[in-house]
């Protein structure tokens, strides 16, 4: 209301300047018979009218800027697209319908639309859009699918949050100042689809599933498999099954065995029908351990989520290391030159380098992370 008064106060003083500028400057054509003193008098006296003029003018302007809405209206999701997302739908065109922040007056903004998994208040948050209109936002099916496999999982249904944000920027003549205004929260099921993948079937087991990152026709990733177990692959897209046949794979082939249990590292082509799968069996040895330094190694589990290996076993006092299938030519120790302690860097191979336990014997759970052949981290955590 302040702001409204000022600018009606200097308004009125605005036209009563004009029409006084006006009156005089139609005197000035009956005055030039004046003698020279006169009129200088007159026009210093113009000049100055004119400059108040040209500074009631500018406060009028500047005083236009700086009126914003008491209560701006914030920008809304008014429709959300069909979030069952389907591979073979990649290229269709989505649409997300939104109405811009309603600041009073012709505002320049900045919006951005960003999803979340429902109720984590957006602490792990996906960038859909940024741009400077809201009103119809396209993206296709593929595009939004990368983006939403950073926050939910794949190849099920989850619940997630959507909203639009905006940042108005406004300069008051004393720097920048940003205002930011946030829409109310649509929740919506999302249906998303995970890379191209080829299921393990086992009869009586869980599938488990190997996966194409450069969605070639090459797929790899761990499996576990139990002694005698026998398996086969499906790819669900095209509902074939592959399995062993002569030196390689077949369609609709036999089941593909395995003599030991534990985790494989299972390789498959389906260009040109071949496939690898060796045993993977990342290992806890050492003093602390059981077996002492000899083979079976304490067999690690491995999660295909957070991608580490974890065991929890009771360690007596001593050491350990990591290695893989019993034997020393891929082998873990803390990195040389640091202290080891309940979580640490490790390096390959390496002497002098066993990691002893950080608080003594007791129960433990071990997790590895192997980041490169050559690299890798470790946590203890004391149950």
């Amino acid at each position: 209301m302040v702001l409204v008064q000022v600018a009606t106060e200097i308004f009125s003083q605005f036209q009563a300047m004009k029409f006084l500028l006006i009156l005089i400057s139609s005197r000035i054509v009956g005055i030039n018979n004046l003698n020279p003193i006169k009129m200088k008098k007159y026009y210093i006296f113009l000049f100055a009218l004119v400059s108040m003029l040209g500074i009631f003018t500018s406060c009028d302007e500047d005083g236009e800027q700086l009126v914003m809405r008491e209560n701006v209206i914030a920008p809304s999701i008014t429709s959300m697209p069909d979030l069952t997302l389907i591979r073979a739908n990649g290229a269709n065109v989505l649409t997300f319908t939104c109405t811009p922040v309603d600041a009073g007056f012709n505002a320049s903004a900045t919006y951005f639309l960003e999803a979340a998994p429902t109720g984590d208040n957006f602490q792990n948050v996906t960038q859909i859009y940024s741009g400077f209109t809201c009103d119809n936002i396209e993206i296709t099916v593929s595009e939004l699918n990368t983006l939403l496999l950073d926050i939910l999982p794949a190849d099920q249904t989850s619940s997630a949050d959507f909203r639009i944000r905006s940042v108005l920027e406004t300069d008051a003549g004393l720097g920048v100042e940003e205002f930011e205004y946030t829409s109310e929260i649509n929740t919506a099921d999302a249906t998303i689809f995970g890379l191209l993948r080829l299921d393990v079937i086992i009869a009586g087991k869980e599938n488990q599933n190997i996966k194409s990152p450069g969605s070639n026709g090459i797929y790899e990733g761990f499996v576990k498999i139990g002694a005698g177990e026998e398996f086969t692959l499906l790819d669900p897209d095209n509902n074939i099954s592959y399995g062993a046949g002569g030196s390689g794979l077949a369609i609709d082939g036999s089941g593909i065995s395995v003599v030991d249990a534990g985790w494989y590292k299972l390789t498959a082509n389906i260009n040109d029908l071949t496939y690898a799968n060796e045993a993977h069996f990342i290992g806890l040895v050492g003093s602390a351990t059981p077996n002492g330094w000899d083979a079976p190694d304490q067999k690690m589990d491995y999660d295909p989520v957070t991608k580490t290996w974890s065991i929890t076993l009771d360690l007596v006092d001593g050491v350990v290391k990591f290695r893989r299938n019993d034997g020393w030519s891929w082998n873990m120790g803390f990195v040389e030159g640091e202290t080891p302690g309940f979580t640490g860097a490790l390096q390959q191979g390496g002497v002098g380098n066993d990691i002893p336990l950080p608080d003594g014997p007791g129960n433990y759970t071990v997790i590895l992370n192997i980041i490169s052949d050559a690299a890798g981290t470790y946590e203890f955590i004391k149950n």
